[in-house]
């Protein structure tokens, strides 16, 4: 073992055992021995409680209670129930998230919503040109469906952009190639000047970092939680709509969910008041309630501390890749600064190695992240169960994988 290896190895030590956060690896089901797991920005890990709980709910609350569980079980408030979980870890306060559909069926109604809130004279929807693809489509569609063009932007370009024919914008919190972190408030407070409102995707920050969407008077936002939020595979995605635009929010998917009275079965729709008009349809319950119980391992746990700790955990990977990485095979794209990162790392292979070879050589002992096409390693770095040890660790395989590459 090398000196650097050594030193390297000692302050992995020293930082993990002075982590207060540490303790919060046992509550998931993770191999400490083989595997390093650095993909919890595409699907977080199992909660160990989790199966016990779902296990609950199908043999007693559906295989016993059956019908009974929409009231006796509370079925039917599960969505504005996790909604009011999830609320605190986005800076959200009560009344404004309901949980329900997936992430793309939310951007729907978030986008559709915002601009059906703007004057006709504002015929543009702004887009994050670098967004998760899928938002981009959503987008498109909603700008057909009210009338306007979708217009993609840089989000470095976004304040520029702006104008008074801006309806809304729609914009990624984490950019989910790179791992940039975007300018939340400063671009939420330019489209207010210009008379628009924003809409934000959380889907790699909610969880990770601090969001505010009060205070920084966010008008919507979505966001997926099977990534930082750990509710596995397909879990209900979230809608928050500010308190302010309640009232007025006209849903692109108007279901019996979100009627004032479900059960009345009228022809007319009348929207229900609150967060509840983000509902449309039956919730899928087995998911949505893997999900509530996920989120207990939030207890006590400040995103602050989170944040703190996912900063000096991507620091000490990028100085760890600096030390075992050979010069010349990557280069991170994810910005050195703080207030520019999310919870992730991102390197670009820039000698030609395949990167999904790469990659699948790096799973293959044991370090488990993912690649984009054509040249992106990313290595996600979830604090609640992911440590300095692992960082050192999946730096120094990475090295040797690119040594004999």
């Amino acid at each position: 073992m090398s000196d650097a290896t050594n030193d390297l190895q000692q302050r992995a030590a020293a930082l993990d055992s002075a982590d207060p956060l540490a303790k919060h690896r046992e509550l998931f089901a993770l191999d400490d021995v083989e595997t390093v797991y650095l993909d919890g920005n595409s699907l977080g890990a199992l909660p160990r409680h989790v199966p016990e709980r779902i296990a609950d709910v199908i043999t007693r609350e559906w295989g016993e209670l059956r019908i009974r569980s929409w009231d006796e079980s509370g079925w039917w408030t599960a969505p504005e129930r996790i909604g009011e979980r999830i609320a605190p870890l986005i800076g959200a306060g009560a009344g404004q998230v309901v949980v329900g559909d997936s992430t793309s069926v939310n951007v729907f109604k978030a986008v559709v919503g915002a601009a059906r809130l703007a004057p006709e004279s504002r015929d543009e929807i702004l887009v994050d040109a670098t967004t998760f693809p899928t938002d981009g489509y959503i987008a498109e569609s909603a700008a057909r469906m009210t009338g306007r063009r979708a217009v993609p932007v840089a989000p470095g370009d976004l304040p520029a952009a702006l104008g008074p024919r801006t309806a809304a914008v729609l914009v990624n919190h984490v950019d989910y190639r790179t791992g940039r972190l975007h300018d939340l408030p400063g671009l939420t407070a330019a489209a207010h000047e210009a008379g628009a409102l924003a809409v934000w995707d959380l889907c790699h920050s909610a969880g990770a970092l601090p969001v505010g969407l009060d205070a920084h008077g966010v008008d919507f936002a979505v966001g997926c939680t099977y990534k930082y939020l750990n509710g596995g595979p397909g879990s209900p995605a979230y809608l928050y709509v500010a308190e302010r635009h309640q009232a007025a929010f006209d849903s692109p998917l108007p279901g019996w969910n979100s009627h004032t009275d479900p059960f009345g079965m009228t022809p007319g729709y009348t929207p229900a008041d609150g967060a509840v008009r983000g509902r449309v349809g039956t919730p899928d319950i087995l998911s949505m309630l893997a999900l509530e119980a996920a989120l207990d391992v939030w207890e006590g746990v400040s995103v602050e501390d989170v944040r703190e700790k996912s900063l000096a955990l991507t620091d000490f990977f990028l100085e760890c890749v600096d030390a075992y990485v050979p010069r010349g095979r990557v280069t991170s794209v994810t910005p050195a600064g703080h207030a520019e990162r999310g919870s992730q790392v991102s390197l670009r292979c820039e000698d030609g190695a395949e990167t999904g070879d790469v990659m699948r050589e790096l799973i293959a002992r044991g370090v488990v992240g993912d690649f984009r096409r054509p040249d992106v390693l990313r290595f996600g770095f979830t604090p609640l169960y992911v440590g300095f040890a692992d960082a050192e660790r999946a730096a120094r395989v990475l090295g040797e994988v690119l040594v004999g590459s």
